[in-house]
C-alpha cells in the first residue's frame, strides 16, 4: 500500500532498530511499496539502513535495491555474502540484474554469477553486462514472448503460455523465422479469434519497429518518443531478436539525461545526487565555482583599468552590477533554450546560421526595451550622458550576450562535445566580462576620455 513517510513514522522504525524488534519492522513494513522502503532506507544512517534491509522479506529487497542510489545500494550489497547476491539477483528481471551486477568488482560478478540457480537468468545477464553502458543492448531485458512463422495457432498459444512465466507484464508477441531473425508482431486478437490450425505467417504484422542492439539510449529514447512505443525490440547486426526495452527504462534514461543537463547548466563537473556525501558534492561544485572566481578576478582587473574613469565619474559606478547580471542572464537563456532543443531534438546542429539570426532578432527587440527602460531611469536621476552610455552598453551587451549563448553550444554540439558544458557558470562569466568591457568603452567614447 502507499504509505506517507513523516517524522512519527520514521522515529518509531528508529526506536524499533534501537530495541532490535526487526519482526516488527518487517510487520510495519510488510504492506508498503518497495519504493516507500527506499525512501526510509535514504532517510536512516548506513547501520540502520543495514537492519531494515535485513527485515524485509527476500523478494521485497530485490525490488527495494533498485530504487536506491548506487552509493546507498553498494554499501547494503557490500554487506552480503555472494551467495545472497545472487539469491537478489535471481528475482529480478534481467535488465535490473544486470545493472545491478555491473556496479560489483569483476572478481565478485564472476562469483555472483556461478551461484545463480537459474542457469538462464545467469548467462542473459552474464551477455548483458559485456554491452556498452549508453548502449540498447545495457538497457534491454531478455524476458520476452516469441513465436515462430511456420507455427500453428495452437501451438503458438502452448508457447506463449510457456514464455509468459518469465515475464511481468506481456507488452507484445514477437514473431521470428526459424534462425531468429525479427519479422513482426503478433496480435492477441488476432490469435483469440484464429482458427488453431492456422500458420502464424498468415497472422502477425509484419510492420514493426525495432532497434540495434548498438544504438545509443539517446536513439532509443527518441525512437520511442516519436512513435508513442511502450515497448521495443532489439535486435543484432544479423536481424535476430535478442531482447526489448520497455517504457520504464527509457523514462529512467531521460529522467537522468534532463537531471545531467540541469546539473551541467548550474555548473556541476560530476553526476550528484541530494543523498550525495558532501566531499562528493563539493567535488562536483569547486572547478566550476574556480571559474567563476576566475572571471571575477578578470572582471575586477578590468574595472582597475578604468579607475581614472570611475574617479571622475563615479556615478558610473552604479550601474556595473546591472551591466555584468543582464549579460550573464541573457546568455544562460539563450544557451538553455539551445541545449534543451539539442537534447531533444527539436534542434539540428546544422541550423547554426538561421538560430543566431533568430537569436539575433530576439536580443534586438528585448535589448531595446531595456535599453529605453534604463534610459529613462539613469536620465532622471543624473544626466544624459549616463543614460546613453548605460542604454547603449546595455543593449550592446544583450545582442552579444544572446549571440554568445546560441553560438557556443551550437558550435560544441557540431564538435560531439556536450554543450551543456558550456552553459551556466561559463557562459555567465564570460558575458560579465565582455559586459563590464563594453561598458567602461562606450564610457569613454560619450565621456569623451580617450
Amino acid at each position: 500500500m502507499p504509505a506517507e513517510l513523516n517524522t512519527d513514522v520514521l522515529n518509531q522504525i528508529r526506536h524499533a532498530i534501537e530495541l532490535g524488534q526487526e519482526q516488527h519492522i518487517r510487520q510495519m513494513l510488510a504492506e508498503w511499496y518497495p519504493a516507500d522502503i527506499a525512501e526510509v532506507i535514504r532517510q536512516l544512517n548506513d547501520t540502520e539502513a543495514l537492519i531494515v534491509f535485513k527485515a524485509i522479506s527476500s523478494e521485497t529487497a530485490s525490488e527495494v535495491l533498485l530504487e536506491l542510489d548506487e552509493e546507498r545500494r553498494e554499501i547494503l550489497l557490500s554487506s552480503l555474502s555472494t551467495k545472497q547476491i545472487a539469491q537478489q539477483l535471481d528475482n529480478m528481471d534481467s535488465d535490473d540484474a544486470a545493472d545491478v551486477i555491473s556496479e560489483l568488482p569483476e572478481n565478485i560478478q564472476t562469483e555472483v554469477l556461478s551461484q545463480i540457480e537459474d542457469i538462464t537468468q545467469a548467462s542473459d545477464i552474464a551477455e548483458l553486462i559485456t554491452y556498452q553502458e549508453g548502449t540498447a543492448g545495457s538497457l534491454m531485458a531478455k524476458e520476452l514472448v516469441r513465436v515462430y512463422t511456420s507455427d500453428h495457432v495452437s501451438q503458438c498459444i502452448h508457447q506463449i503460455r510457456e514464455q509468459a512465466e518469465n515475464v511481468d507484464v506481456m507488452y507484445a508477441v514477437y514473431v521470428v523465422d526459424e534462425v531468429g531473425r525479427l519479422r513482426g508482431m503478433l496480435s492477441l486478437k488476432r490469435l483469440i479469434i484464429a482458427h488453431p490450425m492456422a500458420r502464424v505467417e498468415e497472422l502477425f504484422e509484419p510492420d514493426i519497429i525495432s532497434v540495434n542492439v548498438l544504438a545509443t539510449s539517446e536513439e532509443v529514447a527518441g525512437i520511442m518518443q516519436k512513435y508513442d512505443l511502450v515497448v521495443l525490440p532489439v535486435i543484432d547486426t544479423l536481424g535476430r531478436l535478442v531482447g526489448r526495452i520497455t517504457i520504464d527504462d527509457v523514462v529512467d534514461v531521460i529522467r537522468e539525461s534532463a537531471d545531467e543537463q540541469v546539473q551541467r547548466l548550474s555548473g556541476l563537473s560530476d553526476d550528484v545526487d541530494p543523498n550525495d556525501r558532501f566531499w562528493r558534492n563539493s567535488r562536483a561544485r569547486i572547478p566550476w565555482l574556480l571559474v567563476g572566481m576566475c572571471g571575477g578576478i578578470i572582471g575586477s582587473r578590468i574595472i582597475g583599468a578604468y579607475e581614472t574613469q570611475i574617479r571622475i565619474h563615479p556615478e558610473m559606478a552604479y550601474f556595473i552590477p546591472l551591466i555584468g547580471a543582464m549579460g550573464g542572464n541573457v546568455g544562460v537563456q539563450s544557451s538553455a533554450i539551445i541545449v534543451q532543443g539539442l537534447a531533444n531534438r527539436s534542434i539540428i546542429s546544422n541550423t547554426i546560421i538561421p538560430r543566431l539570426l533568430k537569436e539575433l532578432g530576439v536580443g534586438v527587440l528585448n535589448g531595446l526595451i531595456c535599453a529605453v527602460l534604463i534610459w529613462s531611469y539613469a536620465f532622471i536621476i543624473q544626466d544624459w550622458q549616463l543614460a546613453a552610455t548605460v542604454s547603449m552598453s546595455l543593449f550592446t551587451v544583450i545582442l552579444c550576450a544572446s549571440v554568445l549563448g546560441t553560438f557556443v553550444p551550437l558550435t560544441l554540439n557540431r564538435f560531439k562535445i556536450n554543450p551543456a558544458l558550456a552553459t551556466g557558470p561559463f557562459v555567465t562569466t564570460l558575458n560579465d566580462i565582455i559586459g563590464i568591457t563594453i561598458y567602461f568603452l562606450v564610457g569613454r567614447l560619450l565621456y569623451g576620455l580617450f
